[in-house]
């Protein structure tokens, strides 16, 4: 039933945006794409990448799991290949966690992937919140409707109080609150939360700059200030899991936004398919890792 959901919700988005975008337009933009800035773009999502490999092997060895840098790389490159394929996002991640069960079990390996993946969006959400703050202050380009405001501060007070709860909260002796326990242990201690505030702070930073080297490819400049609230957004919607690795959602959402910095509907979708092109094309050392080493063992055993 939930890849009938997610089939129907993908074919309902590519349905409205069919009927309200203008597809000529937005594949003319694709067709004169400069290419340089797609280089740059798959750079900023390499970096990605690789720093958010390094975030999930902060995780895990503060849990207990000791993970190599070259194998943390492996495993993030071979995970994204699976999430890129199949509908969702988390089998890739599911994965991971398999494989890296061998040091402390399954429930460790398991904690580190989620709670790397949580360190990851929170630090997203902590851009988009600031984002916000700032267009307070300072003229960014963007128009902010009502209709966007209260769901997104609403949003932003929720993270705020999340956090400070599992910061403050007395950890309980059952399965939750040893989970809080951990979570706190292995992203909010205040050893380790400065190393994991950095390394989401700058994949998310990672991110808004490949989206905006895309816009700069197809000759949609989306003035920097903008793009920190307005990028967050766009991603925040791949993170349903409601259809393969984004598309769709993505698109939708991007459709619906940039006309709020005074791009077009087609610029909007025009560009977030040239960020999902363009991500596409960074998993590829997955798939040469994955025919190099087809049937290499689970790491970490002792």
């Amino acid at each position: 039933m939930l890849r009938a959901v997610q089939a129907l919700v993908l074919a309902v988005i590519v349905w409205l945006l069919w009927r309200a975008v203008d597809w000529r337009a937005a594949l003319g933009l694709l067709q004169s794409a400069d290419p340089r800035w797609l280089v740059a773009a798959a750079l900023a999502l390499t970096v990605q990448t690789v720093l958010s490999a390094l975030r999930w092997r902060l995780t895990a060895a503060r849990l207990g799991i000791v993970i190599p840098v070259p194998e943390a790389l492996r495993e993030y490159y071979l995970s994204q290949v699976v999430n890129q394929s199949l509908p969702g996002g988390v089998v890739g991640d599911a994965s991971r966690a398999v494989r890296a069960r061998a040091q402390a079990g399954l429930i460790a390996s398991g904690q580190a992937v989620v709670f790397e993946r949580l360190a990851g969006q929170m630090g997203l959400l902590a851009v988009l919140a600031f984002g916000l703050v700032l267009a307070l202050f300072v003229p960014t380009g963007m128009t902010w409707p009502l209709w966007l405001i209260v769901p997104v501060a609403l949003g932003a007070a929720t993270l705020v109080i999340v956090v400070l709860g599992l910061w403050m909260q007395a950890p309980a002796p059952t399965g939750l609150g040893q989970s809080i326990q951990s979570f706190r242990h292995a992203v909010l201690a205040r050893e380790v939360l400065p190393q994991q505030m950095s390394l989401s702070f700058c994949t998310a930073l990672c991110n808004i700059a490949a989206f905006g080297f895309c816009g700069m490819a197809l000759g949609v400049a989306v003035p920097p200030l903008a793009a920190i609230s307005l990028v967050p957004l766009i991603l925040i919607a791949m993170v349903l899991p409601l259809s393969i690795s984004g598309w769709g959602l993505r698109e939708g959402a991007a459709t619906v936004l940039f006309p709020l910095v005074g791009a077009s509907m087609s610029e909007g979708l025009a560009v977030s398919v040239a960020f999902g092109l363009v991500f596409l094309s960074t998993v590829v050392p997955g798939l040469l890792l994955t025919w190099m080493r087809p049937n290499a063992p689970v790491f970490g055993r002792r």
